[in-house]
C-alpha cells in the first residue's frame, strides 16, 4: 500500500505531523492496525537503525526519527491492544545503581519500540532488588542494564548474580551496553549479549527472543 511507503519516509526524515496524517489515512482506508505497525513503523525504524549504524545519520535524527513514530503509534496502540496483537517482546531497562546518566538509555529504548518491543523504563539509578522485582512482576523476557561509569559496571554483576541466586536467570535473558562496557565483560559476568550502540541492541533483542 502506496501510504505505507509514505509512512515509512516519514519517519526516515521525522516528520511527525506527517506520519501522523498518513497513519489516520491508512486506518480510514482500512488498513489493519498491525500491518500499520509492521509494514510502514517498523520497517522505518530499521531503515534508521542501519543509517545511524552505518554512520550516515546521528542521535538528534534517531530522535526524530523516533518522535515521529510516536505520533503514528498513539494512534494506532489502543486498536493493537484491541486486536490482540502481541509485542515481539517485553524488555525491563534502566541504568544500573550508583550511576544518574540515562541520555543513551532512553535512545536504546526508542530503538527497541521502533522494533516492536514493549518496554518498561526502570530510569537511573536502579538497585540490584528493583531490576529483580520488575523482571518478576512484567513477566520480562529480556532484562536490559546501562552504565556509563567504569566503577558502575560491577552493579550489573551483582544483578546477574542475584538472579541466579534467586532462581531466576533461566527465565529472563540479560542485554548489557553503555560506553565502558565490552563484550569480554559481558561474558565474564554471564550476560546473553552486549550492544555497542542503540541500533544493535534493538538488533540484538531480536535475536534473544527467536524469531
Amino acid at each position: 500500500m502506496e501510504v505505507l511507503e509514505r509512512i515509512i519516509a516519514g519517519i526516515r526524515n521525522g516528520d511527525a505531523s506527517a506520519v501522523a496524517a498518513l497513519t489516520r489515512e491508512a486506518l480510514a482506508n482500512g488498513a489493519p492496525p498491525e500491518d500499520v505497525l509492521g509494514k510502514g513503523f517498523l520497517p522505518g525504524m530499521d531503515i534508521v537503525g542501519k543509517l545511524f549504524k552505518k554512520n550516515e545519520i546521528f542521535i538528534p535524527e534517531v530522535l526524530i526519527a523516533a518522535q515521529a513514530m510516536k505520533a503514528g503509534m498513539s494512534l494506532i496502540r489502543p486498536l493493537l491492544a484491541g486486536s490482540g496483537v502481541r509485542p515481539a517482546g517485553k524488555v525491563v531497562i534502566g541504568t544500573v545503581k550508583g550511576d544518574l546518566h540515562d541520555i543513551g538509555k532512553n535512545i536504546v529504548i526508542m530503538m527497541l519500540e521502533g522494533a516492536g518491543f514493549e518496554v518498561v523504563d526502570l530510569g537511573y539509578d536502579v538497585p540490584r532488588e528493583r531490576f529483580m522485582e520488575a523482571v518478576v512482576k512484567e513477566a520480562a523476557d529480556i532484562l536490559g542494564m546501562s552504565a556509563l561509569l567504569t566503577t558502575t559496571m560491577a552493579s550489573m554483576k551483582d544483578v546477574i548474580q542475584g538472579l541466579e541466586a534467586a532462581g531466576m536467570r533461566t527465565n529472563v535473558k540479560v542485554m548489557i551496553g553503555g560506553a565502558p562496557v565490552t563484550q569480554s565483560y559481558a561474558d565474564e559476568i554471564k550476560a546473553d549479549g552486549y550492544a555497542p550502540d542503540a541500533a544493535s541492541a534493538a538488533d540484538l533483542a531480536r535475536a534473544l527472543v527467536g524469531p
